[in-house]
This record gives structure tokens, sequence and C-alpha cells, in this order.
């Protein structure tokens, strides 16, 4: 036994704790020990892209991107409750991916058609006047192909062990069969299909003072104790560096190029390694 051990199980547990909230291990015993078929087979590209550290800044950077669509912010901002009650809605989040990723078919598909309910009752106005509707199928294409692809971006930069190209048109037409049952009408199924929709997306994309004020809560105002913001900042300013470039001068995000490959991106490997070597 390694004089660290209790250390690493100590920020271990912490660090599910947070983002797994209370209920975590009960769930995790029920996600992983039900029996019954998956979705998905073991050593899938999805399960290994799911599982690492990665995630952590692919998750920062999929919020920002998502932040761009000014119908689908309006939703968020009004109905998210991510201010409000930020960590439940991590905890949330990383539970329904917990589930459709590694439950049984039976869970996952409870999962998505809960997350269905809710979105069907997600109706308003923006602020300029259009209407929205959280089940629309054209937002929730927006929203699946902004956050897969921020996490295969974060995976293939930050991740124990990368994909091979094919391996990546596998993990984008898996995470495909979650779109579809969340009721996206065609999501992608290969790389080349995930970026022409997002340069599909392009012409819809801008920078609404709601995204301006998510960018500034999640990059300047987390709610984390203070003793965490360095590490934090390091997940944050990789996730900033993760984004396409275009994405981040709408955001009108700094970015230094030199910076980000000799400061940055290193930090953001420490940190990530940290975070897996917790986690075990």
């Amino acid at each position: 036994m390694s004089l660290l051990d209790p250390l690493r199980e100590r920020a271990g547990s912490l660090l599910f704790t947070r983002v797994a909230g209370p209920e975590g291990p009960r769930n995790r015993h029920k996600i992983h020990s039900s029996p019954g078929p998956r979705w998905f087979p073991p050593d899938s590209p999805i399960r290994r892209v799911h599982a690492d550290s990665s995630m952590f800044i692919g998750g920062l950077s999929a919020l920002l991107m998502q932040s761009l669509h000014p119908v689908a912010m309006a939703a968020v901002a009004a109905h998210s409750g991510y201010r409000g009650d930020p960590w439940g809605r991590l905890q949330r989040t990383s539970t329904f991916l917990a589930t459709t990723t590694y439950g049984t078919a039976q869970s996952a598909q409870a999962a998505c058609e809960r997350l269905n309910t809710v979105h069907e009752r997600i109706k308003g106005v923006t602020g300029e006047g259009i209407a929205y509707h959280a089940a629309d199928p054209h937002l929730l294409e927006w929203v699946h192909v902004a956050e897969i692809d921020s996490f295969l971006r974060a995976h293939q930069r930050f991740g124990a062990h990368r994909l091979t190209d094919e391996e990546c048109d596998r993990y984008v037409a898996q995470t495909s069969r979650i779109a579809r049952t969340l009721g996206v009408l065609r999501p992608p199924r290969s790389m080349n299909a995930l970026s022409g929709r997002i340069d599909d997306f392009r012409s819809e994309l801008r920078c609404t003072p709601e995204a301006l004020e998510t960018a500034r809560y999640l990059l300047l105002r987390p709610p984390i104790p203070t003793a965490a913001m360095p590490f934090y900042g390091a997940l944050a300013s990789n996730a900033i560096a993760l984004l396409p470039r275009w994405a981040s001068t709408e955001l009108r995000l700094p970015r230094c190029q030199r910076a980000e490959r000799w400061a940055v991106e290193p930090v953001g490997r420490a940190a990530t390694g940290l975070i897996r070597w917790a986690m075990g």
C-alpha cells in the first residue's frame, strides 16, 4: 500500500461526490451492476471517452459552444437552473451520461424518456420574440453536436489513449443512438458528418448577452471554493483553447497560440492526469 493511497482515496471520493451527488454510490452500483443487455459493448469508443478525465475539460468547452445558439441559450437561461443549482445540474447530467453509456438498455431508454418529458414542458419566447421549445429536434441537434464534438476534441488532446480515426467515427455513430432517442431526427454518424453539421449551424450562431454572462459565470465566477480556483483555472483555460477559433472569437475570449502550446496545454495534461489518478 502506497503512502499516497489515503490521499488518493480522499481526493477521489470528494471529486466523485461533487460530480455524482449524494446518490452517486447507489447510482453507480445500479448502473454497473444491474444485469441485462447494454446499448454499447465493453471497450467501445463511447465507454472509453465518457470514462476519461478529459471529460472535465470537454464538458466545460461544450457549455461554451452550446451558448452560441441564441434560441438554445435563451431556453437554458430561463429554465435550466444552472445558476441557482449548478452542482445539481452537473450531477443530473453526469448520471444521465453514465446511465445511457454504461447502464442496461432498459435503464438507458427510461433515462431518455424522463429527459424527453422534461423537454416537452420547456417552452417560451426569447427576448427577441422568437418562440422556442426544448423538444425541437433542431435545437436538440445543436446541443448534441456541440457536446460530442467537444467531448471528442478533449479526449483526443487529453485522453489517456487517443482514438483512431475509425474509432472516432464509431464514437459519433454510437452517440447518435442516444440522440435519436432524445428526438434528434438525423444525428451525424461520422466525423465528416459531424463537422458538416456544425458548419451548417454556423449561420445561426452568435454571441448574445446571455452567452457572455454564461461564459463569465463558467470562467470567472464558478461556484467552487477559492482554494480550488487555480486547479479549476487550468481546466477552464483549456476549455477555451479547445474551442474552434471562430467560437472563441465570437465569445470574445482571448487566445495566444504560443501560450496555449507551451503553458496552457501542459497544465491541462497535468490536471487531467491528476484527476485520473484520484479517480482511479
